[in-house]
C-alpha cells in the first residue's frame, strides 16, 4: 500500500508538471478561448433552435418513449451544436498547424460528446434519480478512460480495502457491485414488466393467476439479478449468512406486518377470492377493484376515492364480494302506501316500474311483497336483480323510487306520512270560584 501511494505520488508529480508546462504554452490559452466562444456561441443558437424543433416534436403521438428520448434530446441542442462547432475547429486547426495544437479541444470534443450520449440513453430509465446517478457514474468512468488513468484510478481504489475475517472488501468491488446491481436491478424490472404486460393480455387465465404470475416472474427476475451481480464480482453469498440471520430477526420482529400483508396478498390470488374488477363493500367501504399488489389492494369508490386496504384486512375481515361467483346482486327497495289504495294494484304498478328501469334485469322478472300493516301505511318491499353492481347501487335505486313515484301519481295511490292527533279530554277550573278556566 505504501508503495504504491509513493508511485501515484511521483505519477501526480510528473503529470502535474508536464500539465503546467502545457498550460504555459500560448497555444493552451487560444484553445480555452477558442472554447468558451464556441459554447458562448452554442448556448446563442441553441435557445433560438430549441423552440422551433421543441414545437414539431409536439406532433409525435403514441409513442411516449420515443417522444422522451426527443425531449431529452431537444434540452441538449446547445451542447450538439457545441460538438458540431469544436469538431469543425479542430479539423480547421489541424490542417493548418500540428495536431498537438488542438490537444486540449479533441479531449473537450469527446468528454462533450460522451456526456451528451450518455443524458439522452439515461432518459430511458423513468425514475429522475437514478437516471441522473446513472449518467454521471458513466460519464466519470468515460472520462477516465478518455484521459488515460483509468487503470492507475482502479487500482488505487481496490487498494482501499477492508478486511473481514476472510472476505475483502475494497472501494472498487463496492462500486463495481453497486453499478452491476443496479443496472442488472434495472433490467430485471423492465423484462419483469414486459412479462408481466404480456401475461395480463393473455385471455386464457384467470385475472387472479395473471396478477399471480406476474408478481411472481417480478420478484424472481430480480433476486436472480441480484444474485449474478455479486456473485460477478467475487462477492461470497455465504458471507452474508449473518446479515440474513439478522434479518429473519428483522422480518419476525419490526416487519410483521409487512410480511403478513405480502403473505396475505399471496393467499388472496392463490384462492382467488377476489380479482381485479370485483366489486366489494368492507366497512364503509364499497366500490370495484382496480389492481392487486404485494402489499395493499386498490378499491376505487364511486365518488373517485382511492383506498388501499391492507391485504392482511381482506384475510381477517368479513368482505362483501357483490360478483364472486355472480355478477346477480339482488337489491331491495321498502315502501308503504295508504290503506285506501288496493295491495293488488299497488304491486303490479311496483313490479311494471322497476321493469321500466334499464338497469335492472328483464330476465329475473321483480316481485313485490306485502311486509307488514304499519301504523299508517300498507307496508311493501320491492325486489329486483342487476348485473352491474360497480356501477353503483344508489343510483338504480333512486332511478327505481323515481318510477314508483310516477307510476303511483298516475293512478291516484297516496303516499301517506306520520301524523299525530292530540285529544283534550276533562276542564281546569280556577281556584277559589269553580268556574272554568277560559
Amino acid at each position: 500500500m505504501d508503495g504504491y501511494l509513493k508511485q501515484l505520488i511521483e505519477f501526480l508529480t510528473v503529470t502535474s508538471a508536464r500539465a503546467f508546462d502545457y498550460i504555459s504554452e500560448p497555444w493552451f490559452v487560444y484553445q480555452v478561448v477558442i472554447a468558451l466562444a464556441l459554447f458562448a456561441l452554442a448556448r446563442f443558437l441553441g435557445k433560438r433552435l430549441e423552440p422551433k424543433l421543441e414545437s414539431r416534436a409536439r406532433a409525435i403521438k403514441g409513442h411516449p418513449g420515443l417522444l422522451r428520448l426527443v425531449a431529452a434530446t431537444l434540452r441538449r441542442a446547445d451542447w450538439i451544436i457545441f460538438i458540431v462547432l469544436l469538431f469543425i475547429a479542430i479539423a480547421v486547426l489541424r490542417s493548418v498547424t500540428w495536431p498537438s495544437r488542438s490537444w486540449l479541444l479533441g479531449i473537450l470534443l469527446w468528454l462533450a460528446g460522451t456526456w451528451v450520449v450518455v443524458a439522452i440513453l439515461s432518459r430511458i430509465i423513468r425514475n429522475r434519480l437514478v437516471a441522473r446517478s446513472v449518467a454521471w457514474l458513466v460519464w466519470i468512468y468515460a472520462a477516465l478512460v478518455i484521459l488515460g488513468i483509468d487503470e492507475r484510478v482502479a487500482l488505487l481504489l481496490d487498494n482501499l480495502a477492508l478486511a473481514l475475517n476472510n472476505v475483502r472488501i475494497s472501494a472498487l468491488t463496492v462500486l463495481k457491485a453497486a453499478f452491476l446491481l443496479t443496472l442488472s436491478v434495472w433490467i430485471a424490472t423492465t423484462i419483469g414488466n414486459f412479462v408481466d404486460e404480456r401475461v395480463q393480455r393473455s385471455s386464457e387465465l384467470t385475472p387472479s393467476i395473471r396478477v399471480l404470475i406476474g408478481k411472481f416472474a417480478k420478484f424472481g427476475l430480480v433476486l436472480l439479478a441480484g444474485v449474478i451481480a455479486l456473485t460477478s464480482v467475487g462477492v461470497d453469498l455465504t458471507a452474508f449468512t449473518v446479515f440474513s440471520g439478522a434479518v429473519g430477526v428483522g422480518l419476525g420482529f419490526g416487519l410483521q406486518k409487512v410480511v403478513s400483508n405480502f403473505v396475505s396478498g399471496v393467499i388472496i390470488l392463490l384462492d382467488k377470492s377476489i380479482k381485479p374488477g370485483d366489486t366489494i363493500s368492507l366497512g364503509d367501504t364499497f366500490g370495484w377493484i382496480r389492481e392487486l399488489r404485494a402489499r395493499f389492494v386498490s378499491v376505487v369508490t364511486r365518488d373517485g376515492r382511492e383506498y388501499l386496504i391492507p391485504n392482511e384486512d381482506l384475510i381477517t375481515q368479513q368482505v362483501i364480494n357483490w360478483s364472486f361467483s355472480d355478477e346477480l346482486v339482488r337489491l331491495d327497495v321498502p315502501f308503504g302506501v295508504s290503506y285506501d289504495s288496493n295491495p293488488h294494484k299497488v304491486t303490479e304498478l311496483a313490479i311494471n316500474a322497476a321493469v321500466s328501469v334499464s338497469r335492472v334485469d328483464a330476465d329475473r322478472r321483480p316481485v313485490c311483497w306485502i311486509t307488514a300493516f304499519g301504523d299508517s301505511s300498507l307496508d311493501f318491499v320491492l325486489r329486483f336483480w342487476i348485473r352491474d353492481p360497480q356501477q353503483g347501487l344508489t343510483n338504480v335505486r333512486g332511478k327505481v323510487l323515481l318510477a314508483l313515484w310516477d307510476a303511483f301519481k298516475e293512478n291516484g295511490i297516496d303516499i301517506p306520512y306520520p301524523h299525530r292527533e292530540i285529544i283534550m279530554k276533562g276542564s281546569v277550573t280556577r281556584a277559589g270560584d269553580g268556574l272554568p278556566k277560559d
